[in-house]
């Protein structure tokens, strides 16, 4: 299946095109009125207190001509005022730029049957990810989650920024990238993991935490010295190991060469993790009017590509 398959057709792009011209036209009203409400209100004020402070002279002693008690005071009050006021002026395009991120997505990503979109918090199907398959963490953070059904394709993807920040001062990353939560095929019976080969310290406690697990070799020289594969269903993983998932990977060495791909299998959700540190769906500042091309079309494609490379890992099981 290529990353054509899941692009979305000229209407949708159409459609897409359309509500950013929509957005477009509300993000330019609230930059325009932000513009000159700062300006506006944080003036008034300095013109007021200036005023104030002039008639004050009238009544203070020579030698404390702008710089009375009184004077003092006007001045703090002025600028807690000017303060408050600067915020108040803002506020719109500070709605506007909380709620981006919420109301670009469902636009981008609406072709999408059922797509929902989520930020900074835990995925449904965090819970169910092998453990073996991101090593030991303590911290966890997720970006954007983006979920829904595409071409008989249910999925849940997310950003996903996992370390251990208990051991030591600095932040110890044990995945930081991409993961495409999907329905498989066949169920397997068991978990079967494909994870970047360990060594020292977290090959010993991955044992330590995966007593049940046993490893097995693929055949393949170049992915064994890549990989762990690990399994409590040694029967039913061997097949997959040294079939369909080891070509899988191999092509997945291919596609995302910077750092090998991770699999896992556990029952019915199958699991597709690409180490990558690049934001995927990171939009332009509120301030940057939106651009199909630049910034849409660039997610879309991404999008297409990891639902494609997931729709691929989706066979291994299959009979």
């Amino acid at each position: 299946m290529e990353t054509a398959d899941f692009m979305p057709g000229a209407a949708a792009i159409a459609a897409i095109k359309k509500d950013i011209e929509v957005y477009e036209a509300k993000r330019a009203s609230v930059a325009r009125a932000a513009k000159w409400r700062a300006p506006l209100f944080v003036g008034l004020v300095v013109v007021f207190v200036a005023l104030i402070a002039w008639l004050f002279n009238k009544v203070a002693d020579p030698n404390e001509q702008w710089f009375s008690t009184p004077h003092v005071f006007l001045y703090v009050v002025g600028f807690v005022v000017a303060v408050v006021l600067y915020f108040r002026a803002i506020r719109p395009a500070a709605r506007l730029q909380q709620s981006f991120r919420q109301t670009l997505m469902p636009i981008i990503f609406g072709f999408i049957g059922d797509m929902r979109y989520q930020h900074d918090v835990t995925p449904h199907s965090f819970d169910r990810l092998p453990r073996e398959t991101v090593g030991g963490f303590t911290m966890s953070r997720f970006d954007d989650i983006i979920s829904g059904r595409y071409d008989g394709f249910a999925f849940e993807l997310y950003e996903a920024d996992l370390w251990d920040g208990g051991a030591t001062k600095n932040k110890a990353t044990t995945f930081k990238g991409v993961v495409v939560a999907f329905e498989t095929i066949e169920p397997f019976p068991g978990i079967l993991v494909a994870a970047r080969r360990a060594s020292g310290v977290i090959g010993f406690f991955r044992g330590m935490f995966a007593p049940r697990m046993q490893e097995l070799p693929s055949g393949v020289p170049e992915l064994d010295a890549a990989y762990e594969f690990r399994t409590n269903n040694v029967e039913a993983a061997r097949p997959l190991v040294t079939g369909r998932l080891a070509q899988a990977l191999k092509w997945l060495g291919e596609t995302w060469p910077d750092e090998p791909a991770r699999v896992a299998l556990n029952g019915s959700d199958g699991f597709l993790l690409l180490p990558q540190p690049k934001n995927f769906f990171e939009l332009p500042d509120i301030s940057v009017p939106l651009d199909y091309a630049s910034h849409v079309a660039p997610m879309i494609s991404d999008l297409g590509a990891m639902l494609a490379t997931a729709a691929l890992v989706r066979k291994i099981g299959a009979s």
